[in-house]
């Protein structure tokens, strides 16, 4: 006899968890987004070994746009999960702190090791302390990440600084024979960028800017400009975006020492 709807018993308490629960797997959207990212970091150590310069640095800012959207896209379609987050990290590793490294050390290195040993050793000292700081920011990005203000980052984002370092080689690309100054120039980038990585500015996230939301049609004209003038000249625009991105929290902590030095007189001066 076939169980009728009346005569079909109840799942039992186990049973019933089993149902409940979420099946296991990988969700495709972000982590292929995530994957495209990895693979763009990969080809940028693969050009600069090759001495392909220029698409080694197009391929740090390739990275940075899929790093971009593989969180965002996870949140829309409500697809985020803790693989998904350990995945973008160790693609972040990757794409933001070895290939920028390896980058400037295979385009500066050689040449800066030619004025002597020393300078030879500051060049890949200075990569290898940039590569130590990203693994650095992640790391704690990744502990403090609950408990931190999601409207500032502490330290420079490990994207921003590969988009600095990145850049400054790719329009240094174009210099034939740099000399001692440029390639030492080209190192104290690299390492600043990796201090300021560990360090304690906060710098403006953009994550509480509603882009879903509607807004004047005025700032709509704001975006052509935008790609007409990177377009320009892409290398040279995109370092000074993410160079000056890099530079202004240092640059508002002076400013606010400034001022309240400027303040402090002030509030000392006895009353008439």
């Amino acid at each position: 006899m076939n169980d009728s709807p009346s005569t079909r018993s109840e799942p039992t308490g186990a049973e019933a968890h089993e149902l409940r629960r979420p099946r296991r797997g990988f969700y495709l959207l972000p982590n292929l987004l995530t994957t495209a990212s990895l693979f763009s970091g990969f080809y940028a150590i693969v050009a600069a070994i090759d001495k392909h310069f220029a698409p080694a640095g197009m391929a740090v800012f390739i990275a940075m746009v899929f790093d971009s959207l593989d969180g965002r896209i996870a949140r829309l379609t409500h697809t985020e999960s803790a693989f998904g987050k350990e995945y973008d990290s160790l693609s972040d590793m990757v794409s933001f702190g070895l290939a920028p490294a390896i980058v400037a050390y295979q385009w500066g290195v050689i040449r800066i090791a030619e004025y002597g040993r020393a300078w030879g050793r500051f060049g890949w000292l200075a990569c290898f302390f940039y590569a130590a700081a990203a693994a650095l920011r992640l790391a704690r990005f990744n502990v403090r990440t609950a408990s931190t203000d999601k409207r500032y980052f502490e330290g420079l984002p490990s994207p921003s600084a590969a988009a600095t370092v990145a850049g400054f080689v790719w329009v240094s690309s174009q210099w034939r024979q740099p000399g001692l100054t440029g390639l030492i120039v080209a190192f104290s980038v690299t390492a600043l960028a990796g201090a300021l990585m560990v360090s304690r500015f906060s710098y403006f996230s953009f994550k509480k800017i509603d882009f879903d939301g509607p807004i004047r049609f005025i700032f709509l004209l704001f975006v052509p400009l935008a790609f007409v003038l990177i377009a320009s000249d892409p290398p040279l625009i995109l370092l000074l975006i993410f160079g000056g991105y890099a530079v202004s929290a240092p640059l508002q902590w002076v400013w606010r020492k400034v001022r309240r030095r400027r303040r402090a007189p002030r509030r000392e001066r006895p009353a008439q």
